[in-house]
């Protein structure tokens, strides 16, 4: 379990207590300047603060040990050089020590996992937006953490590699791995999420199982937009009142 409790970052976040599930996929969700960035960046310990990971602070783990456990995507990544896509997956796997064979399995199998086999020996610099996306989560992938937390990690993406990631991020899920997802789109946390945390002016407005975080009455008291919800439950539409 990674949790923080009590968590007060002045103007930023307020008495903040929330827990991410081992083997769950958590949405963050909330307006613009909620404090989604804040809370993501703290669960990753590059915040200080009152968080846990299995009742230990991440404050008493060395860098190292939280590099192998956690492994974050910031909203925008940058990429100091322009590295290949293969080398810079492989920095994933820093942390680590482990042998040439398995560095390289792992860093392929994130490649793999984002479609970016083919891309393996281009440069970053000359990726689109949604590769280069993709190419960040390859190098949180080749660590093989036991959390992921994604900033946006679906921003940049297309629809088909938005489906894809969020598929991987399921399988990785039923494999045990921890995920955490910043997203504004309220219909993928609805249909993808197993928790979804509600934030509103630095506090949590709202926490739970989707069709109880992210009820009408939640959405309307927190983002101000009358909607409604349509469709199957498995997959759910958010129809905006046009009024």
């Amino acid at each position: 379990m990674l949790a923080a409790k009590s968590l007060t970052i002045p103007g930023r976040l307020t008495d903040v207590s929330a827990a991410l599930a081992p083997g769950a996929v958590t949405a963050i969700v909330g307006p613009n300047g909620a404090g989604k960035s804040t809370l993501l960046a703290a669960f990753a310990g590059l915040i200080s603060g009152p968080v846990a990971l299995d009742g230990t602070p991440l404050a008493a783990l060395s860098p190292q040990q939280r590099a192998q456990t956690i492994g974050f995507l910031p909203q925008d990544g940058e990429v100091a050089w322009n590295l290949s896509v293969e080398t810079l997956a492989r920095l994933g796997r820093l942390p680590h020590k482990t042998s040439r064979a398995e560095d390289d399995a792992a860093t392929a199998a994130a490649l793999s996992a984002l479609d970016l086999e083919r891309f393996a020996s281009r440069s970053v610099g000359t990726l689109s937006g949604g590769e280069r996306a993709r190419a960040l989560l390859a190098r949180v992938l080749a660590g093989t953490p036991r959390w992921i937390l994604a900033d946006e990690p679906l921003a940049a993406l297309d629809l088909a590699h938005q489906q894809a990631l969020l598929r991987q991020f399921r399988l990785l899920a039923g494999q045990g791995t921890g995920i955490a997802l910043v997203l504004h789109d309220l219909a993928q946390a609805r249909n993808h999420a197993d928790r979804v945390i509600v934030l509103q002016d630095g506090r949590v407005a709202a926490e739970g199982p989707p069709h109880e975080a992210l009820t009408e009455e939640v959405i309307l008291k927190v983002w101000g937009v009358a909607a409604r919800w349509t469709g199957p439950e498995t997959a759910r539409a958010l129809s905006l009142d046009r009024t």
